[in-house]
């Protein structure tokens, strides 16, 4: 029987704004999906592990397409913020209802609903067992020097091809950084890519439909894909 012993001690879990959404329904934010997702969230801070929270705000806008139809860039990326904001307070709220500590930090001053993001203070939240919630994934989890990015998705790992339009697309269980980038696999955005290799900052690519897949993530058991920047021992994946 494996033991429940968490193999890191701060992750960041990354979650798209789509991840709030159920499926099939037409509500930007779901009550039930927050719930379930806050349910997962909570037995992993259980097992004293520091937990770290980074959502998109593709439920409810994206920045990047709207730019392209002839918004202003800069003013489109504030909304987008916006979003992500909007999507932590839910987050956040339905923490709070099952007891669990937890704290927004916000790159846009909003200071009736979110903290600024003080990096000490973010440090101190987690060591106290409060779950953070912020708006960027890479930058904080290289500032708060995080074990590894948990990076939520719709399917079970990293492919070499969309296995939703392919079915004979093939997962990877384990990639280098250089492989990644020489495969040209869209893991994530370019620069929180580079920022991860540069930091060396494992990612763990999950399918967050499965309920225990954060939790067995963060226990070292092998699910969906491992990006980092070279096989190493110190890692201590187990075996399925």
């Amino acid at each position: 029987m494996q033991a429940d012993t968490p193999v890191y001690e701060r992750i960041v879990l990354k979650l798209s704004g789509e991840a709030m959404q159920e499926r099939g329904g037409r509500e930007n934010i779901s009550t039930t999906v927050v719930r379930e997702i806050a349910e997962r969230i909570k037995e992993v801070r259980d097992l004293d592990v520091q937990v770290s929270v980074v959502i998109g705000g593709g439920n409810i806008w994206r920045g990047l397409s709207a730019s392209q139809r002839g918004m202003d860039r800069t003013t489109a990326d504030y909304m987008g913020m916006l979003a992500t904001v909007i999507n932590a307070l839910a987050l956040r709220s339905a923490l709070d209802h099952m007891g669990v500590e937890t704290r927004v930090q916000s790159a846009i001053d909003m200071r009736n609903v979110a903290e600024p993001f003080i990096l000490g203070r973010a440090i101190r939240h987690l060591e106290l067992g409060r779950v953070v919630i912020f708006t960027t994934a890479a930058l904080r989890a290289s500032e708060i020097r995080a074990d590894v990015i948990l990076k939520a998705t719709k399917v079970d790992g990293v492919y070499d091809r969309d296995p939703n339009k392919y079915p004979d697309a093939r997962r990877f269980d384990q990639l280098t950084f250089s492989e990644a980038l020489a495969k040209r696999l869209q893991i994530m955005d370019s620069t929180a890519f580079s920022l991860c290799m540069d930091n060396k900052i494992p990612i763990v690519v999950l399918n967050m439909n499965n309920p225990s897949s954060i939790r067995d993530a963060v226990l070292g058991r092998k699910v969906g894909t491992l990006v980092c920047d070279e096989p190493s021992s110190d890692l201590r994946i187990q075996a399925p």
